[in-house]
């Protein structure tokens, strides 16, 4: 596959008008590559991936000036862009609603196949914030995690050099282009991602940092982790949009508590009165996390119960290896790990019960919703028989209203 063809295939995609995410997602399951969508446009209409107007106008190449101007500079900066048909291009982010259809990166690529937890939290922040943020992104790092988080000042700053401090790395994502000095405070911090972590955007060369552009890079933020945690933030947080985003597309949502009456932590109170988990190190986030992500975490080692002095090293080949590898040594698919489960019989469970265990059974994870949904129950007959399941230890319910079959 031509690399540059599909930068540029990408790039009239990106500035075709009103064509955006949920499209090109469309596109991108119907076609080998984004070069095929591009030069086939003229049929989307009629495979019913677009309206009309929206084929009409991308086959008509009203994209490209601005495409080829993008493309031109980003060449000129020798920008390194992963697309979508890119094999370091992340899974995670191709599981999303709106996903991108590229992003330019600078530093460790190999990094956005390895699992990760984004810690974020407000600008303006207490010394606790700073602390917890800190001492948690370096606990995450130590065993192989990578931190991802935004680039700001205050808590994301801390999370980054947290993560930088072991194996696992961080991953910054900016609402601005790549070649943009933005937060000029966080200089330092950008240097030493572009030599051992990574730096990402989705926004091309030049793109300023307006206002609009931060809500819209949270979805990255949460798209790349397995879980964000909100480590300080007040009741009107930019952080509260990356933990909606991360609920919505199925991530589990941590909270930090802090003192009562502290603003700059009522949005972690608020979160954890919703069901977000609430934590206090590592090792509290990586034990929800095992439940949902056994294979993602299967060669990541538990956090020390210290503050982190005392874990696990792990060697930077060894981590590097587990991200390239999804298959076993003898090429067989890695299944996951799973312990026996309870022994139904012993229990006496009646017909309700066993169709909610074997649903749970067939799936890592369901929200109770979607159990309601599969079993054409209504949402007090599922609670009702899911407590039931809970007394007598078949089940175990999750933040966020998410259940699973218990193991031995």
């Amino acid at each position: 596959m031509d690399l540059q063809q599909e930068f540029f295939a990408c790039l009239a995609l990106k500035h075709t008008p009103r064509l955006g995410p949920k499209v090109w997602r469309e596109l991108f399951v119907a076609y080998p590559s984004a070069f095929e969508a591009v030069r086939d446009a003229a049929a989307w209409h009629d495979r019913e991936l677009s309206s009309k107007a929206l084929a009409k106008a991308c086959a008509a190449e009203v994209w490209r000036e601005k495409a080829e101007a993008e493309y031109k500079e980003a060449r000129r900066q020798s920008m390194d862009v992963v697309t979508w048909f890119d094999p370091r291009f992340p899974d995670s982010l191709k599981e999303i609603p709106d996903p991108p259809a590229m992003l330019y990166v600078r530093g460790d690529a190999s990094l956005l196949g390895n699992p990760g937890v984004a810690v974020v939290g407000a600008r303006e922040c207490t010394r606790l914030g700073l602390e917890t943020a800190g001492r948690i992104s370096a606990q995450l790092s130590k065993i192989g995690i990578t931190v991802v988080s935004g680039l700001a000042l205050g808590i994301d700053r801390q999370a980054h050099l947290g993560g930088l401090k072991g194996v696992g790395s961080s991953i910054a994502v900016l609402g601005c282009g790549l070649d943009v000095d933005y937060p000029q405070g966080n200089a330092d911090v950008r240097r030493e991602l572009y030599e051992k972590g990574l730096v990402v955007s989705e926004y091309g060369p030049g793109a300023e940092p307006r206002g609009g552009h931060f809500p819209v890079r949270n979805r990255l933020i949460s798209g790349l982790s397995l879980g964000v945690l909100v480590a300080e933030a007040a009741h009107n947080s930019g952080s509260l949009i990356t933990a909606r985003l991360a609920g919505e597309q199925g991530r589990d949502v941590f909270a930090v508590p802090g003192p009562i009456g502290q603003p700059t932590f009522t949005g972690c109170h608020r979160l954890i009165k919703q069901g977000a988990a609430l934590v206090e190190s590592a090792s509290d986030i990586v034990e929800i996390l095992r439940f949902d992500f056994a294979r993602e975490l299967a060669e990541v080692p538990d956090p020390a119960p210290s503050e982190g002095e005392n874990g696990v090293d792990v060697d930077r080949a060894v981590v590097k290896k587990k991200r390239a590898s999804a298959e076993s040594p003898d090429g067989a698919e890695r299944t996951r790990r799973r312990s026996p489960l309870v022994d139904r019989e012993a229990m006496g469970l009646g017909p309700d019960e066993e169709r909610v265990l074997d649903l749970l059974d067939a799936a890592d994870k369901m929200h109770i919703d979607a159990l309601g949904r599969e079993l054409g129950w209504d949402p007090s007959m599922v609670s009702r028989v899911l407590l039931q399941l809970e007394m007598r230890g078949a089940v175990r319910q999750l933040p966020g209203m998410w259940y699973l079959a218990r193991e031995n």
